[in-house]
């Protein structure tokens, strides 16, 4: 049996992402590590991704692998960077951005994407992920994420889905949602766009299975 160790920086990635494994690939062995000071300190300090938020990623990852986790997956898009110094230090075994299945997904298809984030550090730390030179149209979906924290899952989708509507009438041909969190909200943003909407979710577990050697879903 497969252990994969899910690391969150926010509560509300661990619902949506533990729900696709037990979907698609409810052999896996599932350990979930939630710090969710991650994104509160991030979003304080005003320091960015510095040495000190570095060092809590290398020990994050260090503790999954000693409990014997054979593939790692990241689940909050605002610490690229730091996830990519974790997987060149444990270059043995799968280490994943929450977006890598999900931007491949988006490079298939054509014209201008939108990219909707409830964090905004997220709006900085992803894009530099897509090839340059694709088209990109950033959208924060404000104060959706408070809600949620508040308890109001529905006005938080609301939110999210306004943002994909206005991202429609800005041209855009598809909508990523950029969040573990906001894969909640993926039928409001189709209903209120009428596009195609990717989330991360999904598309993560199926590239982890097929990394780890477990096959397709």
């Amino acid at each position: 049996m497969t252990r994969i160790a899910l690391i969150h920086a926010l509560s509300h990635s661990v619902a949506p992402i533990n729900e696709a494994f037990a979907r698609d690939w409810p052999e896996a062995l599932r350990m979930n590590l939630l710090d969710d000071s991650l994104s509160a300190d991030l979003a304080r300090n005003g320091r960015g991704l510095d040495e000190a938020m570095h060092e809590r990623f290398q020990r994050l990852a260090q503790y999954a692998v000693d409990t014997g986790a054979e593939g790692i997956l990241f689940t909050c898009s605002a610490f690229g960077p730091c996830i990519e110094a974790v997987a060149r230090r444990h270059a043995g075994i799968p280490v994943l951005k929450p977006n890598e299945a999900m931007i491949a997904e988006a490079l298939q298809g054509e014209g201008r994407l939108g990219l909707i984030a409830t964090f905004a550090p997220t709006l900085a730390s992803m894009p530099p992920e897509f090839p340059a030179g694709m088209a990109l149209e950033l959208a924060l979906a404000e104060g959706a994420l408070d809600t949620l924290n508040a308890g109001d899952a529905q006005r938080h989708d609301t939110l999210i889905a306004a943002q994909a509507a206005a991202l429609r009438d800005r041209g855009c041909t598809r909508i990523a949602l950029a969040q573990f969190s906001m894969a909640r909200a993926r039928s409001a943003c189709e209903q209120a766009s009428g596009l195609p909407v990717l989330t991360t979710v999904d598309s993560a577990v199926r590239a982890l299975r097929q990394r780890t050697g477990q096959g397709s879903v």
